[in-house]
């Protein structure tokens, strides 16, 4: 098991602007040590998944203004289960033993902090979700 424990923690990304101090909550402590490496360590597999998301729901992504394009993106996170379920099974399978026994002791709450990095993410992504040429040339 300490293969495994160690192989995920070399692969993510430090942050270092994601400080955790003595008063720091425990929830916002593993946001800070352990949630927001790994969701920047998938960052293109979330790219990648949303764009596969809205070409299943019939490209209406982009046929939205900018301010319906961010809306769509937090509907899509907040609303449709399967697609939320999605984006938490690739945080959660990327857990050590001990982070996920620390998750499901409040997992309600730190899914929401999960979900709301994972959409600022994306919607700070939104200029990769352009047409793609597929569809302009029809």
């Amino acid at each position: 098991m300490t293969t495994r424990f160690n192989n995920l923690l070399s692969i993510r990304p430090e942050i270092l602007s994601a400080k955790i101090y003595n008063e720091t909550s425990a929830d916002e402590a593993f946001q800070n040590k352990t949630l927001r490496p790994i969701i920047k360590l998938q960052h293109d597999l979330f790219i990648a998944v949303f764009k596969n998301y809205v070409v299943k729901h019939k490209n209406v992504f982009y046929d939205l203004t900018l301010e319906e394009q961010l809306k769509y993106i937090g509907n899509a996170i907040q609303k449709d289960i399967k697609f939320r379920n999605s984006l938490k099974g690739m945080v959660i399978g990327q857990f050590t033993v001990e982070e996920y026994e620390t998750y499901i002791k409040n997992s309600s709450a730190l899914n929401k902090r999960m979900m709301t990095i994972v959409k600022e993410r994306l919607i700070q992504s939104i200029q990769l979700f352009t047409v793609p040429e597929v569809l302009q040339e029809a």
